[in-house]
């Protein structure tokens, strides 16, 4: 499990006017959520970037005073006008403790449907999970090794894996192999031209 280190300050004053000193020096206030009590501190921009910023799963390793706390993003508040970042809720793992997170999805094989022209199209990139910290995986895989033009794969068709239950809805579509607009232009013209066929052979009289 990949692991982005996040360097943090301890804020021992948490009220309005202080969160908003932080704020208005660049930085921004965050707090780690433990079973052994919360801790109010401030971070960098630069220090979650890459924690934040990336299609991956990752977990943050928050240096505080020194003493390290692996733990992973809960929340995020944005700006309504700017979109920066204004405050981070972490969740600290404990071993043993279940968490409920969102990993990617990537698939595995080719598709036939992609042979004949179609096009791979994801809609969703990531499913729910709940596991110990033990257990976490960076991704989950599907297989669409099988996948014919206009057909699905879905999150039940997700590969299991050991300790990890997943909350997403077996039903939901995961991507579809999309049937490109030549070849669905030229299936129309063949029912058409089909049925015109159809139609011509009804109106001969019989001898």
């Amino acid at each position: 499990m990949e692991a982005v280190t996040v360097s943090g300050t301890i804020r021992t004053e948490v009220g309005k006017k202080a969160t908003k000193a932080v704020r208005n020096a660049g930085e921004i206030p965050s707090i780690l959520y433990s079973k052994n009590g919360n801790v109010h501190f401030s971070t960098t921009h630069a220090a979650v970037k890459n924690l934040i910023f990336t299609p991956a799963f990752r977990i943050a390793e928050i240096d505080l005073d020194g003493k390290a706390h692996r733990a992973i993003v809960k929340d995020i508040q944005w700006h309504p006008v700017t979109d920066e970042i204004v405050h981070i809720d972490f969740l600290e793992l404990i071993d043993g403790h279940p968490v409920k997170v969102e990993v990617p999805v990537r698939f595995e094989g080719t598709a036939p449907g992609m042979r004949a022209g179609g096009k791979l199209l994801q809609l969703m990139r990531r499913v729910k999970i709940k596991t110990t910290p033990e257990n976490l995986v960076s991704e989950l895989s599907a297989d669409i090794s099988t996948l014919e033009l206009g057909q699905s794969v879905r999150v039940r068709d997700v590969a299991p894996v050991n300790g990890v239950e997943i909350m997403s809805a077996g039903a939901s579509p995961l991507g579809i192999i999309e049937v490109p607009r030549a070849l669905r232009s030229a299936a129309t013209a063949e029912k058409k031209a089909a049925a015109a066929g159809g139609e011509v052979e009804a109106e001969a009289p019989a001898e």
